[in-house]
């Protein structure tokens, strides 16, 4: 048989570039919590044990102010997973699917598969249901079908014991695990599933992209007992600002209606909207979501031994992020469902390696399992800090570059018919090359819905129907600016000139943003600036010129600005 030896020998060669090729694309670990606020060691919190997460965070590049897009769970997973904004989405609730409704957007998951890589979702990615099309985007994004715990279904029924002995669907509800459903907890099962699936990659040649999504610390607090021991309820304190903030638009307040629907909430008989919660309910609170917060470390601990143990830590890029913070009692408000800086503030940690930290082949393991259950006492500095405000819709180009599969290009201002763009930020130079300084002209954009002008039984999540004032809220370096425009659901059209109310918070003097300013500054300029505006500016060009226009020679000093930055000077804990 005659054969064409020039050709064949193209053929192998073609196949050791592929192979070649292949062996330097780094694998992607993708870590989402829910609803986890900053509330880690790694960004200054002197109260939560967070062992895991902080070590990971010592080899990683940290950003100490990012920022949720939409402080709720499928719009702000939504836009982080496309790098597009809400209204691009236009997904407010978790009543349509983006492909549908607004565009046929390219996802992570998805850009990755394209590229060669082998994609699994476990647990919470994707918002399951309506919004991800019942299928968790599948087949678009994942390579095969999305797995969820089997125990999570227990999540919502009455598994919580009661002083009573019987069992209720209760806030607060730390557990015995021999004793549920199967002798454990979807989180508990998320890990072993993603574990198991690491396995299965050690001698596969394509690059695996696993996202792995955590329930906790989401309400209820189904967790572990044990976890309690490590927050005594006589060591925890209150928020330091439980009072509604000073002129604070009615707009403006959630009235956190998830949490008053709990059995044991309900027995409390809080006043609708501002409640407040008894004091000592409230401790109790906070103990049970730190206590979560341990125990979601705890299986990120599990996974990255794991990575490490497989001999994967060293060509695997690893994020860990959160969909939105949660209110523990600041400003009188419990929950998510805010513009404010304690439900839009996320953490965002990226491990890459022999960028972020350098590979040490004969040193010791990379990510050593640390049980906080035993181990209470440790310390970590921080690898590489970040303190510019970015986005979640900057993870997007900055995880492809990272990858090193090119970034998507920017988003045109109108982007519906754009299959693959991206509205937020490459931040990859960050890694190499760290920061120049403060940049004040960095800022982010977040954005929430409401029914009405005052607190409603639907105000947390109103239906897109029900939408009729739309808060849009900037966040700079100084400053939180939050404009309440109508909005009509139908057009998903904004009326800037229809003010409802406003917020500015000077965050140099009040980095609790305790006491709203807006009221305090003559705006008749303003409007006319803005009125002579071509219409074709938008509403973040005008937003950010007004902005200028409110705070021109009022700036007092150039302090830190997110929470906790006394504490994050070093970005660790000591």
């Amino acid at each position: 048989m005659y054969v064409d030896v020039r050709a064949l020998r193209l053929l192998l060669v073609l196949q050791t570039l592929t192979a070649a090729a292949r062996a330097e694309m780094k694998n992607v670990l993708f870590i989402v919590a829910d609803d986890l606020r900053t509330s880690l060691g790694c960004y200054g919190d002197p109260v939560v044990k967070s062992p895991n997460i902080d070590h990971l965070a010592s080899k990683s590049q940290v950003f100490l102010n990012a920022y949720a897009q939409q402080a709720v769970c499928a719009p702000s997973r939504t836009s982080m997973l496309t790098s597009r904004r809400p209204d691009t989405t236009r997904l407010y609730d978790f009543k349509s699917y983006w492909r549908v409704h607004s565009g046929n957007y390219t996802t992570i998951p998805q850009y990755f598969k394209s590229k060669g890589y082998f994609t699994v979702s476990v647990g919470k990615v994707f918002h399951p249901g309506i919004a991800s099309n019942h299928t968790d985007d599948y087949p678009y994004s994942w390579s095969i079908p999305a797995y969820h715990p089997p125990s999570f279904r227990y999540e919502k029924e009455k598994m919580c014991k009661g002083e009573d002995g019987k069992l209720h669907a209760n806030l607060l509800c730390a557990v015995n695990v021999t004793e549920q459903p199967g002798g454990t907890l979807p989180d508990l099962e998320s890990t072993d599933e993603a574990v198991r699936l690491l396995k299965s990659r050690v001698n596969n040649d394509d690059p695996f992209f696993l996202a792995v999504g955590f329930h906790k610390p989401h309400i209820p607090f189904r967790i572990p007992q044990e976890y309690l021991s490590l927050y005594p309820i006589e060591q925890m304190k209150l928020a330091p600002d439980p009072d509604v903030p000073k002129h604070l638009p009615p707009v403006a307040y959630n009235p956190w209606t998830d949490v008053r629907k709990r059995d044991d909430v309900q027995k409390l008989n809080i006043s609708f909207p501002y409640g407040p919660i008894p004091k000592d309910f409230q401790l109790r609170i906070r103990q049970h979501y730190y206590a979560a917060v341990s125990y979601m470390d705890a299986q990120v601990g599990r996974l990255l031994s794991t990575l490490d143990a497989l001999g994967l830590a060293d060509n695997t890029v690893v994020v860990f992020t959160s969909d939105h913070g949660w209110s523990l009692g600041e400003h009188g408000e419990w929950a998510k469902y805010s513009n404010f800086d304690v439900t839009t503030r996320v953490p965002l940690v990226f491990f890459v390696p022999g960028v972020t930290t350098f590979l040490d082949w004969q040193g010791p393991s990379t990510f050593p399992f640390i049980d906080v259950l035993t181990q209470p006492e440790y310390s970590f500095q921080n690898g590489k800090v970040g303190k510019n405000v970015v986005e979640l819709v900057d993870v997007f180009p900055t995880l492809s570059s990272i990858a090193g599969l090119g970034t998507p290009q920017s988003c045109p201002d109108v982007s519906f018919q754009e299959e693959l763009c991206a509205e937020g930020r490459n931040l990859a130079n960050t890694f190499r090359y760290g920061e120049r300084g403060v940049n004040e002209e960095a800022v982010s954009f977040s954005q929430y819905p409401r029914p009405a002008d005052t607190p409603q039984v639907n105000s947390d999540l109103p239906d897109l129907k029900d939408i009729k004032v739309m808060g849009y809220s900037l966040r700079s370096w100084d400053y939180r600016y939050t404009l309440w425009l109508g909005f009509d659901p139908k057009t998903f059209q904004v009326n800037v000139s229809d003010i409802h109310a406003g917020e500015l918070y000077m965050l140099a003097d009040d980095p609790g943003e305790d006491n709203n300013v807006y009221t305090a500054f003559d705006h008749s300029v303003i409007k006319k600036n803005m009125a002579i505006l071509p219409p074709t500016v938008g509403l973040q060009m005008r937003m950010k010129l007004q902005l200028l226009y409110l705070t021109a020679g009022t700036k007092t000093s150039t302090g830190q600005g997110g929470q906790d930055d006394a504490n994050q000077t070093d970005g660790g804990r000591n």
